[in-house]
């Protein structure tokens, strides 16, 4: 990409229990960083000729179900070179089973493409992230860290992932038909790459945030949760996955 081009980026932030509102804020302040970027936001897949003419998808979103139609747009979006900055719970479809949240596999597709499917998560804690990657550069000169008040995925890995950043952690999700999902495990990827064609997925899992009605039905009011969005290291991540979407990532 040519310096000083505008570049397409395609927003879609629609994350049910989550405080969609200040994460798509959060985003395009990022995004209006730099003014070669000309963003596009929305809350659905619905719009496949406006995201496969974009350079970059950036998603924050929850329980936001692609149709088949859109599933297969945005394989040929990937396809075609596409990259896709996938966050938090982009890979979270969720039913509700007797009143416990299950994450039925109700979009194998979405799934593969994403490169892992969530399945449960324990209560919000205290993670510590460890950078598995020292070269890359969406890594590079980042140290461990930690993050306060965020929840700890428990995912179904889908197919090949290049992991950046992973966390140990190994408690029930006691809310979940799934509760013992993932336990057995000694580290959790945070931060991946999937490669899809000839395009490229960059999935990070931290990233919650909800508000004061946000977590209806489960909780009525809540105190506001920022999670990871209080940490400048987040934010670096943040802007580091912007820049390699649109390939001005420093080496």
């Amino acid at each position: 990409m040519d310096k000083d081009q505008p570049v397409d980026v395609y927003l879609v932030v629609n994350a049910k229990y989550h405080d969609t509102n200040f994460a798509r804020l959060e985003l395009l302040k990022l995004l209006a960083e730099n003014e070669d970027i000309n963003t596009r936001v929305a809350d659905s897949f619905s719009d496949l000729s406006g995201i496969q003419n974009s350079s970059l998808l950036i998603t924050y979103t929850c329980d936001l179900r692609p149709t088949l139609e859109e599933q297969e747009g945005l394989a040929k979006f990937l396809d075609d070179g596409g990259k896709w900055f996938a966050l938090h719970a982009t890979n979270a479809l969720i039913d509700f089973v007797d009143g416990k949240p299950d994450t039925p596999d109700v979009a194998p597709k979405f799934m593969e493409l994403l490169g892992s499917k969530f399945v449960a998560h324990p209560d919000n804690q205290t993670i510590h992230v460890r950078v598995t990657d020292v070269i890359h550069p969406l890594t590079k000169n980042i140290e461990d860290f930690d993050v306060e008040d965020e929840e700890p995925y428990y995912c179904e890995p889908r197919g090949e992932q290049t992991v950046l950043l992973e966390a140990s952690y190994n408690e029930p999700s006691l809310g979940y038909v799934q509760s013992e999902y993932g336990t057995d495990r000694d580290s959790h990827p945070q931060m991946y790459l999937r490669s899809w064609g000839e395009g490229e997925v960059l999935y990070l899992s931290l990233g919650h945030c909800s508000g004061k009605h946000d977590m209806k039905p489960m909780v009525d009011i809540q105190t506001p949760v920022r999670g990871s969005w209080n940490s400048p290291t987040y934010y670096e991540l943040l802007r580091r996955g912007i820049n390699w979407g649109i390939n001005k990532l420093q080496a």
